[in-house]
């Protein structure tokens, strides 16, 4: 990756890690507990590295995205420590101008039913620029960011999922 193409966030859920992890691990699940912002989501594999995640947008996401299908393949999944580190193969209208795009997010618990959801997204871009925009870097770990708020809007309203 290039230097200085990495953009880190940090977001607090008042949703245990376990629970976050388990919907961030099953297409099952995200399809779920993200009702209305997917129509349909297809892995290819086991869930772990290698396997490809494919996931087709509703309507209303897709215009709000500027992308019906978001896939990615994971490149590394751990149980024991709760992170997910995926490469993004085709994805929102900031993808459209990066030659590469890995995410990792990373669950940590902040006492009893909380957790930190931790995101990184390093890039690299088609033309060998620098950082994107400001406006574009919040564009994409904002998506990340929103699909987390939607897990745990539904975790909250559903005590007893995943638990």
């Amino acid at each position: 990756m290039v230097a200085g193409c990495v953009i880190a966030e940090e977001c607090a859920l008042a949703v245990s890690a376990d629970r976050m992890w388990k919907v961030s691990c099953s297409g099952d699940a995200m399809l779920k507990a993200c009702a209305g912002s997917f129509d349909a989501v297809d892995v290819e594999g086991d869930g772990g590295p290698g396997s490809v995640t494919t996931l087709k947008l509703s309507a209303a996401a897709a215009a709000a995205t500027g992308c019906g299908v978001v896939k990615s393949r994971v490149l590394a999944r751990d149980d024991a420590a709760l992170v997910l580190r995926n490469e993004v193969l085709e994805g929102s209208k900031v993808s459209g101008q990066l030659k590469s795009q890995v995410t990792e997010v990373k669950f940590e618990a902040a006492g009893d039913g909380a957790c930190v959801a931790k995101f990184k997204v390093e890039y690299e871009r088609l033309d060998g620029g620098g950082a994107l925009t400001a406006e574009d870097q919040a564009e994409l770990i904002g998506g990340y960011l929103a699909l987390m708020k939607i897990v745990k809007t539904y975790l909250v309203a559903n005590p007893a999922e995943y638990a």
